[in-house]
């Protein structure tokens, strides 16, 4: 019996890390999931264990070159960014994997900023906010400040998913998307690394660095084998789309946090959309993505448990109110403090928050106007990237694409633009598998990988 062609993506989240083998019309043929117990690192803060997530990717990878059904004709990996593993001569990892929510020392944050000319013209030469462990190259500063010792050993620093290429190729290199993700690492106006990475003699320890689509290759089976490099998993996501689509969009990633990514907006970042969360991301390609993000899927989890509690309804009880034109037209309208949803557009809490639940006779009502406060702020958090462009459709994906009453509000908001909810299920893993498609897959891609519904404004509703 002749075997399967696939591809296998191994996607990497903070909790659920995955393998996937995509055939050549990438449908999904195997997929197996995996969760670690965190460990923690020597100042007891919680972290990734890297010698486990090691390990597993190593014995996977072998498992499913065995396996009888399949031939394995390429590699690739998506992970989360923010995060870097430390090899010495041996290519060993010699630290923990620092989580990049662990918080900053002060001291060090300001003799960082204060050397290298203040966090305004850092955040917009990088084009990054001042997020702390959240920008990596901060982490690599730390560790070289805090930790010399081991700082001294580090013969190469290695972003989390070319670490993962790494463990199968033994080829180390440096991608732009995990370079150009809000590390403060590389200066998005000489297009090379900033100047501090420099002046700090850190250079020489970041391997090559390459597009998302280079790959390295291993002989398996007396065959070569392309293996990716890998590539940070937000900008993976958006690979799908800009294949599919030529026509400028902007693209709604929603589930936690909600990110416009626009990748049509080539302007320089102003000091207004640094100070409202806004950065820019690197394409598979090296080109720049403008990006905003907003805590929306966060604040609908709370909110909706105190609407489950007042209404003593199940948790999950919104899953079942659809969307209702008559409920729409009777929605408080926010204060104008209320609609600007505080100082930045990543604030936590909507509107919403104040509300009284007693003024709603429903829960389906209370929840239309939950929902109302939320597209309310997301408006203003996409149109900070949205605005200027000749973007004509925004794509949503993600939880909120499947809520019926957040779509339809959406398309009240932007009368003038195409509103789609998009199904691609494991976008991340597709857009890895689509980066080294040349390299691995003979046939065209399929022009099909994207369901998309369309949603129209209602006459008479607005936000």
């Amino acid at each position: 019996m002749s075997k399967t062609p696939v591809i296998a993506i191994f996607d990497v989240g903070k909790t659920n890390k995955k393998l996937f083998l995509f055939d050549e019309q990438y449908k999904r043929v195997h997929e197996q999931s995996q969760t670690f117990e965190e460990t923690t690192d020597e100042d007891g803060f919680p972290c990734e264990d890297v010698d486990a997530l090691g390990s597993w990717i190593w014995k996977k990878f072998w498992e499913i070159s065995l396996l009888e059904d399949f031939k394995i004709l390429g590699v690739n990996f998506s992970a989360y960014g923010a995060s870097l593993v430390y090899l010495n001569d041996y290519r060993k990892p010699i630290s923990p994997l620092y989580n990049y929510l662990k918080p900053y020392p002060e001291k060090l944050k300001k003799q960082f900023y204060n050397t290298y000319g203040g966090e305004s013209l850092i955040a917009k030469q990088t084009a990054s906010p001042v997020l702390g462990s959240l920008n990596s190259g901060l982490q690599f500063y730390r560790l070289k400040h805090e930790k010399p010792d081991i700082y001294q050993q580090v013969k190469y620093a290695l972003h989390l998913p070319q670490y993962l290429s790494f463990i199968v190729s033994s080829r180390t290199a440096s991608d732009i998307t995990s370079v150009g993700c809000h590390t403060h690492l590389w200066d998005f106006q000489k297009h090379k690394y900033h100047q501090w990475v420099y002046k700090e003699e850190m250079r020489t320890k970041f391997p090559p660095i390459y597009r998302g689509d280079k790959i390295v290759s291993i002989v398996n089976d007396s065959r070569k084998v392309p293996i990716g490099i890998g590539l940070h998993d937000s900008s993976a996501a958006l690979i799908p789309y800009l294949t599919s689509f030529t026509e400028p969009f902007v693209l709604l990633s929603t589930g936690t946090w909600c990110i416009s990514l626009n990748p049509f907006n080539h302007t320089l970042l102003s000091d207004y959309e640094l100070h409202q969360d806004c950065l820019c991301y690197l394409s598979y390609e090296g080109k720049p993505v403008k990006a905003s993000r907003l805590f929306a899927g966060y604040e609908h989890e709370q909110q909706v448990k105190r609407l489950s509690n007042h209404f003593h309804t199940a948790y999950d009880y919104y899953k079942t109110v659809t969307y209702n034109n008559e409920l729409s037209k009777d929605f408080q309208p926010a204060s104008r403090s209320q609609k600007l949803g505080g100082k930045t557009a990543m604030v936590q809490q909507s509107a919403f928050k104040e509300r009284d639940l007693s003024n709603f006779p429903t829960y389906e009502a209370a929840y239309h106007q939950l929902i109302t406060d939320i597209v309310t702020q997301q408006v203003r958090s996409t149109n900070i990237v949205l605005n200027g462009t000749p973007v004509k459709r925004i794509f949503v994906d993600g939880g909120f694409s499947k809520n019926s009453i957040y779509m339809n509000l959406l398309a009240n908001a932007y009368p003038n633009i195409e509103i789609f909810a998009a199904n691609i299920p494991q976008a991340s893993s597709f857009g890895a598998a689509i980066a080294i498609h040349q390299h691995w897959n003979q046939t065209p891609l399929p022009n099909n990988l994207i369901t998309l519904t369309h949603f129209k404004a209602s006459e008479n509703v607005s936000i």
